[in-house]
């Protein structure tokens, strides 16, 4: 069943309230948003998935083929089952909006799927994401909500890199807003405060609205 397409935790949130689904970076695993996504949103169903890849036994959602080179196959691949894994865990928990959270390799599974199937996270923080392509998106992304936090020196994921993503959402209708700090690809705490801000009122705002 798609429910179980990955290894994942889950932690129960108030019944009718938000779904957060929170993806891990490079060789971390599901631990490590799952207590963070409790603090960012504490009346969020929390779902954190385990990517399937292993890259020399560090986990992520997809391959690669160098720093910054996407086998686009398996990028391709992965974002169709995480669709699906996404879709099976709305449909059982009928939230009242579906968030999403990354980091880095986790924040370009999220932006994948958000490209793939608009519609299906309302609102999404994307921290140090890096798509190095010309990404597809079939329909429209209004009313998406994306925040994404970067580093001015961070060399995975260069600022121009960071700001063509920016582009491209906005582009297709998303509202952006983009959170910088003077360091590289660490998180800092302005990013987990503005991701706080932002889940807060995302699940909010749906809530209303729905």
């Amino acid at each position: 069943m798609a429910i179980d397409n990955y290894t994942y935790k889950q932690t129960a949130g108030e019944t009718g309230g938000p779904l957060l689904f929170v993806f891990h970076g490079t060789g971390a695993d599901e631990n490590q948003f799952l207590s963070i996504g409790r603090h960012l949103a504490p009346d969020a169903t929390i779902v954190a998935p385990r990517g399937d890849v292993s890259e020399f036994g560090a986990a992520r959602y997809f391959r690669r083929t160098g720093e910054g080179v996407y086998d686009m196959a398996d990028l391709a691949r992965a974002t169709e089952k995480m669709l699906a894994f996404v879709e099976a865990h709305r449909a059982e928990i009928k939230p009242s909006s579906v968030l999403g959270l990354g980091y880095s390799n986790g924040a370009n599974i999220l932006a994948s799927a958000i490209f793939a199937q608009p519609g299906l996270f309302d609102a999404a923080v994307l921290m140090h994401p890096l798509i190095p392509f010309e990404p597809k998106v079939e329909g429209t992304l209004a009313d998406t909500r994306i925040l994404m936090t970067a580093g001015r020196h961070d060399p995975i994921c260069p600022a121009p890199q960071t700001q063509r993503l920016e582009s491209d959402f906005g582009r297709h209708g998303a509202i952006v807003e983009t959170i910088w700090h003077d360091g590289g690809h660490e998180v800092r705490p302005v990013e987990m405060e503005a991701a706080q801000r932002f889940l807060a009122s995302s699940g909010a705002r749906q809530s209303d609205d729905r």
